[in-house]
């Protein structure tokens, strides 16, 4: 089983940056693909970004690329996503999300069985 919990949400300004956390708990956290996934009222959850247990292979949607950078300390259990440049429409509650052990890469939201909280980020113009 892997617990998570997001943190380092809040409201910054367009072109500002933030670093959002995720604590996993768990034995299998090493073995877990990790990834952030972003929410907006009345539309579908949203794959942003993931990378490999290994932390050697990444992915990343295509509106955040060269922005957006995720990142994973495995030692302290933590998943990172370092956000530059945001813009008004990165404003969401950004989620942390793991599948299975051992899953393929996917950016279907409905494979990923363990998920955070969420945390808000809201960008201003």
């Amino acid at each position: 089983q892997v617990q998570l919990a997001e943190s380092g949400g809040g409201l910054v300004q367009a072109g500002g940056s933030l670093r959002l956390s995720c604590a996993a708990s768990g034995r299998t956290f090493n073995r877990n693909t990790m990834a952030w996934f972003r929410q907006t009222p009345g539309k579908e959850r949203e794959f942003v970004a993931a990378i490999a247990w290994s932390g050697f292979s990444r992915y990343s949607t295509d509106s955040v690329k060269g922005r957006f950078t995720i990142s994973r300390d495995n030692a302290k259990n933590t998943v990172y996503l370092q956000m530059n440049s945001l813009k008004p429409e990165d404003t969401a509650v950004y989620y942390c999300a793991a599948p299975p052990p051992l899953t393929p890469f996917t950016t279907n939201p409905n494979v990923y069985v363990h998920w955070g909280q969420g945390t808000q980020v809201t960008v201003s113009s």
